[in-house]
């Protein structure tokens, strides 16, 4: 793994070993598990954008098709109408580094173009050939997802002999193929695919796995939020997934995980802070930090304490 190697993607950097980031998901879809279309029109998206890098979401992660087995299937051009014109929004407006959740080679091309700066492929660069080419002449970054069945239909039935072995097997055939291409190693991500063509004990198996999947090198990103197997354990529907979500998190900090793709951007956010404190230390805030070490309570920052006995 890449300890202390630091990237930028677009305006912010990003330094692998030293936090856990947080990438905020925005679908812009009218069939998505975890949303159901709520910001398919654009000034909703435009706004639920602006929100989630208000939470303080590190990449924002955009969306036009969904991976669940029903959802519509978009032709290339319908789905780059829906994303290009808000990652230009985004990237004009915003200060978030910005992922799209495409695995069709023209629809990354034209998000790129707009202003994107990381692939999210759900397929690990099996669906698409020109994909890593793309992603390689933009000098961009790629997230490789493990994928049993296709882009377009997820296994129903999945099966494994060893699930850690075999997700790791492919990641590590798609990180050499996003090499042989010309991607930037440093810019390469690996998702072992929570929740999608996997049951619920595989789910757990490769979410203990995390610091074996760091092993191939590269910083591991997990999509855990919301997913079949939150809401199996704590027996709860779709939008009662909050709180497995978090536990989730905060173990996935104490494993390593580098990423996690949350849908409620805020609470994990903090869940993560806290967690990472904990487990890799913490640095005093500056002098003017408006809270109590001691009893945790706000209070005015010192700054405006100086500028009263001023006046004063």
């Amino acid at each position: 793994m890449m300890q202390d190697v630091e990237v930028a993607f677009g305006p912010r950097r990003f330094r692998w070993g030293k936090r856990t980031y947080v990438m905020g998901v925005l679908n812009v879809t009218r069939d998505s598990f975890s949303d159901g279309g709520r910001y398919f029109d654009p000034d909703r998206a435009r706004a639920r954008a602006r929100q989630i890098v208000e939470e303080g979401a590190d990449i924002l992660d955009v969306g036009a098709e969904s991976a669940r087995l029903a959802a519509e299937k978009l032709a290339p051009d319908e789905e780059i109408d829906r994303l290009a014109p808000l990652v230009e929004w985004v990237a004009r407006h915003l200060d978030v580094a910005i992922s799209v959740d495409t695995y069709k080679a023209p629809v990354a091309e034209a998000a790129l173009r707009a202003g994107a700066h990381i692939v999210n492929d759900i397929s690990g660069l099996h669906a698409d050939p020109a994909m890593a080419p793309v992603v390689a002449r933009h000098g961009a970054g790629v997230v490789l997802m493990h994928l049993q069945g296709t882009a377009r239909r997820p296994a129903e039935h999945p099966a494994y002999r060893d699930v850690v072995e075999e997700v790791l097997a492919y990641l590590r055939q798609a990180c050499v193929r996003a090499r042989q291409a010309g991607i930037d190693p440093s810019r390469i991500l690996v998702d072992p695919g929570i929740g999608v063509g996997k049951l619920t004990e595989h789910n757990l198996a490769l979410l203990r796995a995390v610091p074996e999947i760091k092993r191939l090198g590269h910083p591991v990103l997990v999509g855990h939020s919301r997913t079949s197997v939150i809401g199996n354990l704590i027996e709860a529907p779709i939008g009662e997934r909050l709180e497995g979500t978090l536990g989730a998190t905060a173990a996935l900090v104490a494993l390593g995980a580098d990423v996690v793709r949350v849908h409620d951007v805020g609470a994990n956010v903090r869940a993560a802070r806290v967690a990472d404190a904990i487990l890799r230390g913490w640095q005093p805030p500056w002098e003017d930090w408006s809270f109590d070490a001691v009893t945790g309570e706000q209070r005015r920052p010192l700054h405006t304490l100086r500028e009263l006995a001023a006046r004063d």
